[in-house]
């Protein structure tokens, strides 16, 4: 059959107006989501936020909406709403498992059901189902977040796009956990939830955005406010986006003020009133008829099912002993001006295809300002990485001379962004060479160990790399710099505080120099650190104390947890000041009304939690789902769930879309993105690192590590490179032929710490260790002369390296106990000869005896088996159960 095509008229087809290639337009439009508005209030270093999303049908038959979004990293989600015809359904929060097979039932049976999870740290998935023809429907998240703040200015980022992130690892096989377009993967199981669509660039704008902020300085005394990247206009107190904006990159507000010294006792809203909405967002009246009573299985956020109170107590229980949050903000005392210590500095650029543009030219930048920081007492290496890593010196880490330092600016500015982001490679050979010390020999001066990251963060594998690099992060510092318009904060964040260190947001050139600034004034080191908190006339309750760290200059100490008792008391913070004196600031307590500071105590609490599930400590599930819902705070293994009463259909959705999202400002989308492809000849599993011999600049030297040089052409941003030969063999173990004479280097904690459970397993025997203990011995003898402050310092990093001896060979009780006394070696009330006989007693025991303490040696052996063959996933009848993709491993 021939049907023949009659050509248009040009008046019949004029294209659409700022449209770009194969942008569509029809009468009922083709997507989802009509609108994003946002509403925050700033008050002092806390934000109040709500978040109005509405959704339109635009189709003849009923339609699930997703919509994959992000929110600030550290911002506790209290409240979920549904709005439609005329109805209000308040969400409850569950445990997601529950939450989602409710979702699931609403929708088969015919009813309306929206859900909220979240996915990361700093994404979340928002569905709704079962919406009628033309029909709107509207969701509300309510959530607060505390406001940065440093050197005199606080910061309020709300992020309004997920970016592409590189998905690393070999596809799964059976059924997707989501719609995006990356397959799930067995590094990254729920790919396909962190990767929505992207709209193709030149796409005409499909989502209505609006954004208003209110700031109360509430008594601080605001100077200046400044927009980064919008273009506002400002009434009074009121900051509103100027229309017309897109949702592809962040918005930031950056607030001058004078902060102080403060303790907040905050007491527990009771059960009887009316509680005041989270960051001061008003609590919203329902909007059905008449101002309505809930109807039956309607509920709101702060009490979930099963009668339990978000505030913390059982519902009715009035007469138990009250409770509150306690916010505690500490300026640092005043900047030594002493030289500190000399450092070891490892500088991680990422040059992967996702850092286009200005990214790159930003990175090198950034790169160049903190080589350029460095003296000759420091030591240095600087790698880059996509799917291969490079250095720009073989070799360890080089003296910080002009040379040295002249070849590692040479070396950056000829980075290029190309192929996939494999960043687990490079933190571990990173790692390996911070690893790699001579501080301990005698005549060298005590080195602090640093690792500074560039990068945009955009990765699926956070979990992972966390879990592998997270337990050998003792000692070393880690800072991250990350740049992008929609940087994954959530992942870099987390990193920075497992490896105390200063996480800086750079988003455009001109806000460069001065996250810049804030990173060199942290390479060096704290002021105070050992910091502690004690109570006088408050009750803390144990275990909810958040992490205290150090203190750095310009930047205030905040630490919240929970009291129990009276709004009245003191807190004083402990420290150890550089050269090791006792260091305390006392701070007196106010009773003080804050809707935000229980929920933000809560998140903040909870995500401490998270990354330590994250780092391998599987028990902690139930804590956080109880934690989770006692406090009414969204988390990683709850869900808020809201189901309607009516049926609206004839069972579940005939149709459903997953809204995409805009390309990031600043990105270079190409035509064919593979970051968006995972499983990409393994490289996950193939990025190698390997020596070199020593070349000039410009040879061999200058070629990625692990690969022929040239295999991979800078301008192909986003070609996926050719796989690397396999990974080199691990380097000989500490006393092995070929291990070097040093016993400190290889001594790493990560390679020994069991991630699966509480039970080290023993790698050895005693007498496997004992070279190792004969040369600490020998060691401990040659710096019997070293003055007193290094000979303190050489006991505390003893303490580090007996740990590790005990770790080997399963446990050992008497080289515990001699390290956490060590550990104590540089406090100035320490006995320094008596902490210097008793390492010399046990070693020469240890050495000499006849094999103390090796019923130790076997320790776990029945647990975890012969060896570590079990893999990151387990045995093979895990594998096959396959776990919900929340609880990813």
């Amino acid at each position: 059959m021939t049907v023949p095509i009659t050509p248009l008229r040009p008046e019949e087809c004029l294209p659409e107006p700022h449209a770009g290639l194969g942008a569509l337009e029809t009468a009922k439009g083709n997507l989802p989501l009509e609108s994003v508005d946002v509403t925050a209030r700033l008050t002092g270093l806390v934000a109040g936020v709500e978040v109005v999303q509405t959704f339109r049908n635009p189709f003849d038959v009923s339609l699930e909406a997703t919509y994959v979004f992000p929110l600030p990293p550290r911002a506790a989600v209290t409240a979920f709403r549904m709005e439609a015809d005329d109805r209000v359904i308040d969400g409850v929060l569950k445990e997601r498992g529950q939450a989602r097979a409710d979702y699931d039932r609403a929708l088969a049976e015919g009813r309306r059901a929206a859900i909220a999870e979240e996915d990361r740290p700093d994404v979340f998935t928002i569905r709704v189902g079962n919406i009628v023809p033309w029909e709107r429907v509207v969701v509300r998240l309510t959530m607060s977040q505390p406001l940065p703040y440093e050197d005199g200015a606080a910061e309020f980022r709300f992020p309004l796009v997920v970016a592409p992130r590189y998905i690393p690892g070999a596809p799964l096989s059976g059924p997707a956990a989501g719609d995006g377009v990356a397959p799930d993967t067995d590094a990254v199981p729920d790919a396909s939830r962190i990767s929505p669509p992207v709209l193709l660039p030149g796409f005409p704008s499909p989502v209505r955005l609006s954004l208003t902020t209110t700031v109360d300085s509430a008594g601080l005394g605001l100077r200046e406010v400044r927009s980064s990247l919008h273009e506002v206009e400002r009434e009074g107190d009121t900051i509103t986006l100027r229309p017309g904006e897109r949702l592809d990159r962040d918005f930031i507000l950056r607030l001058a003020f004078d902060a102080s010294s403060s303790l907040a006792l905050v007491p527990d809203t009771l059960s009887g009133g009316v509680p005041d909405a989270p960051g001061g967002v008003p609590e919203r009246v329902p909007a059905g008829p008449a101002g309505r009573e809930p109807r039956a299985g309607e509920t709101t956020a702060g009490r979930e099912a099963g009668g339990r109170e978000a505030g913390g107590r059982e519902a009715g229980d009035a007469l138990g002993t009250p409770e509150g949050t306690f916010v505690l903000t500490l300026l640092p005392p005043p900047e030594d001006t002493a030289r500190s210590a000399p450092r070891d500095v490892v500088l991680l650029l990422d040059r992967s295809g996702s850092m286009t543009g200005w990214k790159m030219v930003a990175a090198r930048r950034a790169a160049a300002r903190i080589v350029d920081t460095l003296t000759r007492h420091d030591r240095f290496a600087v790698l880059s990485f996509d799917s291969v890593v490079e250095r720009a010196f073989p070799g360890g880490l080089v003296e910080g001379t002009d040379r040295n330092r002249y070849r590692a600016v040479e070396h950056l500015a000829r980075l290029g962004a190309r192929g996939g982001t494999e960043m687990l490679a490079p933190l571990e050979e990173a790692l390996r060479l911070l690893g790699e010390r001579d501080d301990d020999l005698p005549g060298e001066p005590a080195r602090d160990r640093v690792l500074v990251l560039v990068t945009d963060g955009q990765v699926g594998n956070e979990d992972e790399i966390l879990e592998r690099v997270g337990p050998r992060l003792g000692g070393t510092r880690v800072h991250t710099v990350g740049i992008d318009r929609a940087v994954n904060a959530g992942f870099l964040g987390r990193l920075a505080l497992l490896g105390s260190g200063r996480c800086e947001l750079v988003e455009s050139e001109d806000r460069l120099d001065e996250a810049m600034e804030h990173i060199h004034r942290r390479i060096g080191s704290p002021l105070v650190t050992d910091v502690s908190v004690r109570a006088e006339g408050v009750d803390l309750v144990p275990g909810t104390v958040t992490h205290a760290g150090s203190l750095y200059p310009g930047v205030p100490l905040v630490v919240t947890g929970r009291y129990r008792g009276g709004a009245a008391g003191a807190l004083t913070v402990h420290g150890r000041t550089t050269d090791g004196r006792t260091w305390e600031d006392r701070v007196e307590g106010r009773p003080a009304r804050d809707g935000a500071a229980r929920a933000v105590w809560a998140r903040a609490h909870l995500r401490a939690l998270e990354d330590r599930y994250a780092v391998g400590d599987r028990s902690l599930e139930q804590q956080i789902i109880d934690i989770s819902l006692r406090f009414g705070v969204l988390c990683r293994f709850t869900a808020f769930v809201a189901v309607d009463t009516h049926v609206t259909g004839e069972g579940a959705p005939e149709h459903r879309v997953l809204q995409p999202v805009e390309p990031p400002s600043g990105w270079e989308i190409p035509a064919a993105m593979p970051m968006m492809v995972a499983g990409a000849p393994m490289m996950a599993r193939m990025a190698s690192v390997t020596s070199s011999a020593e070349a000039a600049p410009g040879t061999a030297a200058d070629a990625p590590i692990g690969v022929v040089s040239g295999a991979v052409a800078p301008s192909a941003p986003f070609a996926a490179a050719p796989p690397p030969p396999l990974s080199p063999a691990p380097p000989p173990a500490p006393g092995a032929p070929g291990g070097g004479a040093r016993p400190s280097r290889g001594f790493s904690a990560g390679g020994f710490l069991s991630r699966r459970g509480s039970e080290p397993a023993a790698l050895t025997d005693l007498d496997g260790v004992r070279p190792l203990l004969t040369e600490e011995l020998t060691r401990l003898g040659q710096a019997e002369s070293l003055p007193e402050r290094e000979r303190r310092r050489y006991l505390a990093d003893l303490a580090s390296r007996l740990r590790v001896v005990a770790q080997m060979v399963g446990s050992h009780p008497g080289l515990l106990a001699l390290a956490a006394d060590l550990d104590k070696a540089e406090w100035a009330e320490s006995s320094l000869d008596d902490l210097w006989r008793r390492a010399v007693d046990l070693l020469t025991a240890l050495v000499g005896g006849s094999g103390r303490g090796e019923h130790g040696a076997g320790h776990g052996e029945g647990k975890h088996g012969a060896g570590d063959g079990e893999g990151k996933h387990g045995s093979a009848t895990e594998k096959e159960r396959r776990r919900p993709f929340w609880k990813r491993s």
